[in-house]
């Protein structure tokens, strides 16, 4: 899209904003000469150790401004670098390193006992780089990850990296079944970052609060607003008070968000205690968000929400719901567009198609199909899973979304929740979109159980807001209202909090699993 590499855009935003602020974290400040200086260390003293191009690269590390390093020096060596999310079980780990055939591993002390049991299983490291506090390994034959970037020589790194050499083997899934390496190029992440640009609002000078994984999440956005000559602020992750804090005292004006965040924002006790005037776009995404929720959060906090929609195999920007576009007072129709995931990005075409892949009319749900610049190239090592979602130059998501007139498309559900009750697709979503319409709901998972007669029934598993009460007939009927008896849940179970994946999303598999033990067929 571009014709550029991932190093290309750290050259662009060190050389044009060498003097800014680039990284905050706590009392560290780095600026983009300094992050460019200890890039090229880390990169000569990677390339001194007789790394090549393509070789895999593994990292293991917590938010912190070192995460960006390896980026840098990956992007500049062409190494092919491979996030491991923290949440993972050693397991996983290691069947992620061993299929990339993975090199080299950079990790943090904090995940020591993690990479003791992978090294114990896997030989494959050539070296393995410990971040510590104290500049030290974790064992005899590692190296310190602080020294390397002490030592190596500050100049430019000139390696000969082209836009179609591989930059990442992203993993997803490993929560839910087996993982898969989602594998992108330059190309793609580069089209993927231009496609930010285009549609988030990302304006000049932003400050960027990361607290979701800079290797995962978060860090996809980082580019953009460096790009923009912003700078990153990091937290270890999300804690209202510490968000609201940092908010308040590095006068934020950006961030990336899940639902559940913003649930837990609107919650909390001592919001309207801090200043929250600098936010003015505030990116959201990752999973669906209940529409009266996103109503009261723009009463709260002001029309500065940026809806995104993508997933790992096209990359956070398949389509974009503009803050201009969340209106919550007026046309019904206008209003109503807060339920949708907005309209295709610049680059972006997306169609509705039906199980024969054939076009649907307007109006009637279908599964979303792309083509887009920043599709992934396929699933590393898996040309059998490779061709289930890409099809004569089409992504098929697995996303099943309607649209309207006005091309704004609205998600129904995935594809893979949805619950099917004597024969009838029922669609979790919008069972949840009508629980989340009560005044006593803060949050709403609905799954599919057993049942002898239909094969599955409907099950909502509620949290209450604080200081409210409601019964489970009370909750049964206000859906039956809205939607019939055929499609209310059957039952409802209350519960202090659901489980969520990394990313904050409602674990949907670990909901299900309390239901289904024990037998042999499972929703997933």
């Amino acid at each position: 899209m571009l014709g550029k590499t991932i190093g290309q855009l750290y050259d662009y935003c060190c050389l044009h904003y060498r003097d800014r602020t680039a990284i905050i974290q706590g009392l560290q400040r780095w600026s983009f000469g300094q992050l460019a200086e200890r890039g090229n260390r880390l990169t000569n003293s990677l390339r001194r150790l007789g790394l090549q191009k393509e070789d895999r690269l593994a990292v293991l590390m917590p938010n912190c401004p070192e995460v960006l390093l390896v980026d840098y020096a990956c992007a500049k060596l062409g190494l092919v670098r491979v996030p491991l999310a923290h949440y993972l079980r050693p397991d996983d780990v290691l069947l992620m390193v061993k299929e990339t055939e993975t090199k080299v591993l950079v990790y943090h002390e904090l995940f020591k006992e993690i990479i003791q049991t992978v090294r114990k299983a896997y030989g494959g490291f050539q070296h393995v780089l410990c971040l510590s506090a104290a500049g030290t390994t974790g064992l005899a034959d590692e190296l310190s990850f602080r020294q390397l970037v002490d030592e190596g020589t500050p100049g430019a790194v000139l390696e000969a990296v082209d836009e179609n050499d591989l930059y990442i083997i992203a993993y997803t899934g490993g929560t839910t079944g087996l993982p898969k390496g989602v594998v992108h190029n330059h190309r793609t992440f580069v089209a993927s970052m231009a496609m930010e640009l285009l549609d988030f609002g990302i304006g000049r000078d932003e400050v960027f609060l990361a607290f979701t994984p800079l290797t995962h999440a978060s860090g996809a956005l980082v580019m953009p607003v460096w790009l923009r000559g912003g700078r990153l602020v990091i937290l270890p992750g999300f804690d209202a008070k510490l968000f609201l804090e940092t908010v308040q005292q590095e006068k934020v004006t950006t961030s990336f968000l899940v639902p559940t965040v913003i649930y837990t924002l609107l919650d909390y006790p001592d919001l309207e205690k801090y200043d929250t005037s600098s936010l003015r776009n505030l990116i959201y995404g990752a999973a669906p968000i209940a529409p009266e929720r996103l109503k009261e959060a723009i009463q709260t906090f002001g029309p500065i929400f940026t809806q995104l929609y993508g997933q790992a195999e096209a990359p956070m920007a398949l389509t974009a719901l503009s803050r201009e576009e969340h209106i919550i007072e007026g046309n019904e129709q206008l209003v109503g567009r807060l339920a949708s995931c907005g309209r295709p990005t610049l680059a972006v075409k997306l169609k509705l198609v039906d199980a024969q892949g054939q076009e649907v009319p307007l109006g009637q749900s279908g599964q979303i199909i792309a083509q887009a610049p920043n599709t992934m190239i396929g699933y590393f090592k898996r040309p059998e899973l490779t061709a289930e979602p890409l099809k004569d130059g089409w992504l098929y998501t697995g996303d099943v979304a309607r649209q309207d007139e006005y091309g704004y498309f609205y998600i129904v559900d995935r594809a893979k929740d949805m619950i099917v009750s004597g024969g009838f697709n029922i669609f979790p979503k919008e069972l949840e979109d009508i629980l989340h319409e009560h005044p006593a709901v803060a949050i709403a998972a609905v799954i599919g159980v057993p049942d002898e007669k239909w094969g599955e029934a409907v099950k909502a598993v509620v949290v209450l807001r604080p200081g409210q009460k409601v019964g489970e007939k009370e909750l049964i009927d206000f859906c039956k209202r809205k939607k019939g008896s055929l499609m209310a849940p059957k039952s409802v179970d209350f519960s202090d909090s659901l489980p969520l994946t990394p990313l904050g999303k409602a674990n949907k598999k670990a909901l299900r699993d309390k239901y289904w033990q024990g037998r042999r067929r499972r929703v997933s």
